[in-house]
């Protein structure tokens, strides 16, 4: 989006991959959209593109409508596949298996493993929405390299505490506390506010003390 006071703007890079969950991308997305400081770049992998179909019914071209810049996830000759290019983070929303095991091992076979290498060598902030479950043993090696590497593994469970009344709800809340994540409490907390303990009270008050 254009930012009209000569600050240039926050860039961050969402790639949706062939994790379930693709809502959790897409809502991303839509935020961020109305958001004029923040600019997207968008990946999509081909498994990425059938979940949004198969799970919302909907299609590749609506969902690249909500970013600023899309980028081909073979094209590792992007712009984002440098770390001169002044990205912000990037959030893998939702990340496959494959995916993660791809950056936990370095192996940067397309731009989306490329662009998350990349995050990860320069120290920005990486945050993967893994999706599987239960985890076998590579899944949690793999988690574990990861987070050595200073990413972040965000599993997108749902937190009831909050009292959703919908899907979307629980949906918002995840997508607030990622925005925290990044750095954009501004956003995040419209979405997912900060716990202000039972009843409202502080933790000292709740448990009496």
């Amino acid at each position: 989006m254009p930012v009209t006071d000569g600050t240039p703007p926050q860039r961050l890079i969402v790639a949706i991959t062939g994790a379930t969950g693709a809502i959790y991308g897409v809502r991303l997305l839509q935020v961020l959209r109305e958001v004029k400081p923040v600019e997207t770049h968008l990946l999509i992998s081909p498994a990425g593109v059938m979940n949004l179909q198969h799970e919302l019914d909907i299609a590749r071209a609506e969902v690249e409508a909500l970013a600023d810049v899309v980028h081909n996830v073979r094209d590792i000759g992007a712009t984002i596949a440098s770390g001169s290019f002044r990205a912000h983070a990037m959030v893998v929303a939702p990340c496959s298996m494959r995916t993660l095991a791809a950056i936990a091992h370095g192996l940067s076979d397309n731009l989306i493993t490329r662009a998350a290498d990349v995050t990860l060598k320069e120290r920005r902030k990486l945050v993967l929405m893994v999706r599987e479950t239960p985890l076998n043993l590579a899944h949690l090696r793999n988690m574990t390299a990861v987070t050595e590497m200073g990413g972040i593994v965000f599993p997108p469970v749902p937190g009831f505490y909050q009292k959703p009344q919908s899907i979307a709800e629980l949906v918002d809340h995840t997508v607030g506390r990622v925005l925290d994540l990044v750095d954009l409490p501004e956003i995040g907390q419209t979405l997912a506010p900060s716990w202000g303990g039972l009843n409202g009270k502080d933790d000292e008050t709740a448990r009496g003390s």
